[in-house]
């Protein structure tokens, strides 16, 4: 048995528990959780960008360019909240932390935004390739260079002087808050006496 730390290791001591020689799964199973993960939630952001894009493109008749951008927003939304919360759960923590890795996961999406914008131009506008086939294997390449950029450059665990400090920062932070909660607390049980 597994330490349960989310749904997966939940699924997973589920199927797994009852049988007998499952132990030796467990190594393996640590080893490619994140990459499950990964494909779980990437499947859950390929959805998300197919079905807006449809949307967009196909029923409200946007241009390709707009749509694909408009779809981008969500599918992007979706990636970082997933990504930051179960995919790559062993990152820096705060609320410097959360703006320093929404802005890194912004752009490094928004720099695969720009070769699938550039993909759907040349062959859908340019070379009148069908819309949604190519919108397809755009995914597949930006889903691709996505887990690359977010897990080297978004979600590392490794820690660099100005991350230090903006952990500092993060600190000091909860600690101002924590203090501002106790005295909160103690003017609420001094007006009540």
């Amino acid at each position: 048995m597994i330490e349960v730390n989310d749904f997966m290791d939940r699924i997973f001591n589920a199927v797994f528990r009852k049988y007998r020689g499952t132990r030796v799964i467990i190594p393996l199973y640590y080893r490619m959780k994140e990459l499950m993960m990964y494909g779980l939630f990437g499947l859950g952001t390929f959805i998300v960008a197919l079905t807006t894009y449809a949307l967009f493109t196909e029923t409200l008749a946007w241009p390709i360019a707009l749509g694909n951008a408009a779809s981008w927003v969500f599918s992007t939304l979706f990636a970082f909240l997933t990504n930051r919360r179960w995919v790559f759960p062993k990152h820096r923590k705060g609320f410097f932390a959360f703006l320093m890795q929404l802005w890194s996961f912004t752009g490094a999406r928004f720099l695969t935004l720009i070769i699938e914008e550039v993909m759907l131009i040349v062959l859908v506008e340019i070379l009148n390739f069908p819309n949604m086939t190519v919108k397809l294997l755009a995914q597949f390449i930006v889903v691709t260079l996505n887990y690359v950029f977010s897990k080297l450059i978004v979600f590392r665990k490794k820690t660099t002087p100005e991350e230090k400090k903006l952990d500092e920062l993060d600190s000091m932070y909860e600690k101002q808050s924590r203090m501002r909660i106790l005295r909160l607390k103690e003017r609420i049980h001094s007006v009540k006496l």
